[in-house]
Formats: structure tokens, sequence, C-alpha cells
């Protein structure tokens, strides 16, 4: 079979808090299912777990793809902080690694192709602007509440990352008349007030019994207070970072995805009606808030974005 520009893949790779994940990705953005594959990773996780794991999902995934195509390269979108020019990462929920160097480990894996790191926030709005609901929208912040909170800037039809990969890092964006520690040091982070554990943490603390944010999805469903309380303490606290967010690069849209954002029907509104407190500033509450059009898919189809269109990155990422 003669390799044509519609059978160049890209490995897509997504490393996370609770799993690490791979999957070949055509160029048009679509994810081959059954190139699909994913292993564990967590905070218990030993180093050489966490790079096995890498190592087993990248060899599954890779050798799935179709007859006659061609391999492209690898993108790997991870948790942060990170380190682009040293294919380095340090995720938060990871704790085994700092300063790890997952590109080289991915690059034995795959000899002779290229492989591109940016953060999973990042790959988000690669995503979303590429395929997802952020077509044709030039000012944009793509993100994910999940085990942590991240987020990626789009500006002017580009990625903009900065000089260490790390721009966009919406989840340490620290939010007014919050005092909760993070690990990242500071106070009252978006992630130390709404990513999923957290959430789950707080209601705890305040007398609900679950332990799951499954368990504090139903019981929001059915009106349990302190669920309630607390699923709306982590919509606010993102609706504020956004807020600010759009008042530091004035952004049009912003899109959210991962698991925790599905922990209520309406948690999409509650964010919204967060920033409507901002009404003497209308260039705030001008921004448009959705869900994720891309549902799971979205941090793989990031990764791939990396691949198959690095003219979507910054000057400075690309050097």
């Amino acid at each position: 079979m003669t390799t044509t520009t519609s059978n160049r893949y890209a490995l897509a790779i997504d490393i996370g808090g609770t799993k690490v994940e791979a999957a070949v990705v055509d160029p048009n953005g679509v994810v081959l299912a059954t190139s699909r594959f994913r292993a564990p990773t967590g905070r218990t996780s030993s180093s050489e777990q966490l790079a096995e794991n890498v190592r087993r999902v990248v060899r599954q995934s890779s050798a799935t793809l179709p007859d006659g195509a061609e391999l492209l390269g690898a993108g790997i979108g991870s948790a942060g902080p990170i380190s682009v020019s040293r294919g380095e990462v340090s995720p938060l929920n990871l704790p085994a690694w700092r300063g790890y160097g997952v590109r080289a480990l991915v690059e034995e894996e795959l000899p002779g192709l290229s492989v591109a790191l940016r953060g999973d926030g990042n790959c988000i709005a690669l995503a979303e602007h590429w395929i997802g609901a952020a077509r044709g929208v030039k000012y944009f912040m793509g993100m994910v509440v999940s085990t942590g909170v991240g987020g990626g800037l789009i500006l002017d039809d580009r990625l903009i990352d900065g000089p260490t990969g790390n721009g966009g890092h919406f989840g340490h964006i620290e939010v007014g008349g919050e005092d909760t520690a993070c690990g990242c040091g500071g106070t009252g982070c978006v992630e130390a007030v709404a990513s999923g554990p957290k959430t789950v943490e707080w209601a705890q603390a305040h007398g609900w019994t679950g332990t799951t944010g499954e368990e504090l999805a139903a019981d929001y469903a059915a009106g349990n207070q302190v669920a309630v309380s607390a699923v709306r303490r982590s919509a606010r606290a993102v609706g504020h970072g956004i807020a600010s967010a759009t008042a530091l690069v004035d952004l049009e849209l912003v899109a959210i995805g991962g698991g925790f954002s599905h922990v209520a029907a309406d948690y999409i509104d509650l964010v919204a009606d967060a920033i409507t407190e901002r009404a003497p500033f209308p260039f705030i509450t001008k921004v448009r808030v959705v869900a994720s059009a891309l549902s799971s898919d979205g941090p793989l189809i990031g990764a791939a974005a990396l691949v198959h269109h690095p003219e979507r990155l910054s000057e400075v990422a690309r050097a």
C-alpha cells in the first residue's frame, strides 16, 4: 500500500494522576478505537512502575498501526509542571516523578521518530481548537477538571505555552476567599479547591460519608446539602478563575472537560453563573463557558495535534 497523507498517523500519549493512555490518531483527529490502551498511575506508584506502564501502552498502541500506514511521531500530554526543553515532567499528583525524562523514555521505544511534549491542559486546548468546541475562535481557553485542574490558552489562533511549556497552568490561579493549601505551595489555588479529590475531601470534612466522586455526584442529584455545597464550591472556584483569566487576556470562550466536570448536570451552568458577578466589566462577563465537545478523547487528540499541526504552536515552543 502506498503511504498517503490520509494514512499518516500520530501516536498520542496522555499522562495523568490516575492513568496513562495511548492511542493512534489519524490526520483528522480520529482516535482509532482498537489502538487505545491504558495503565494505572497514581500517587503510590514508584518511578519504575510509572515508566514501565508508559512503555507498555506505547508498545501496545503502536503495534496496532494499520498496514501500510506511516507513524509520523508521538505527542505526549502530561500533568505538570513540565519542562519542554528538557523533556521532563514533575506532575504534582505523581510524586515519584520529579524532573523525570519522559520524552527520552518514549524516544527509546520509538527510535528514529520525533517526540513532542506539552502540558495536558495545552493539549486539551489544541484539541478543542482543532476539531472541538473552539473551531474558529481566536481567543480561547481549554481546561480539564479531574484529578487535577489544568488549562491551555489559544490567543490569536496560536497556543501560548511560554518558554518552559507551562503557560496556561490554570489550576494554580489562586481563588479569593479560599485558604486551602495547594501542593504547589500556594493557598486557595483552583486545583486545591475544585478538583475531584479535593472536593471529596472538603465534603468529608463537612460530614459527608461518601468516598468517591461518583458517590458525590449521586448525592448531589439527590439533593444532599453537603454534596450540593461541595459541588457548588468547586464550580464557583472554576468560574472565579475563568473571570480572572478573562480579565488578563480577554477570552471569548472556555471549554471544560474532565471527569469531574460531569459531577452534576448543571456544573457548567454553575461555573458560568460565578462569572456574572463581574457585571460592571462586560468584557469579562461576555466570555462563554461550554462543555468540551470531545468527551474523553480530548487529551489524546490534543497530544496528536502536536504531531499533525505543529504550526499551531507558538514560535517559542517550536524553538
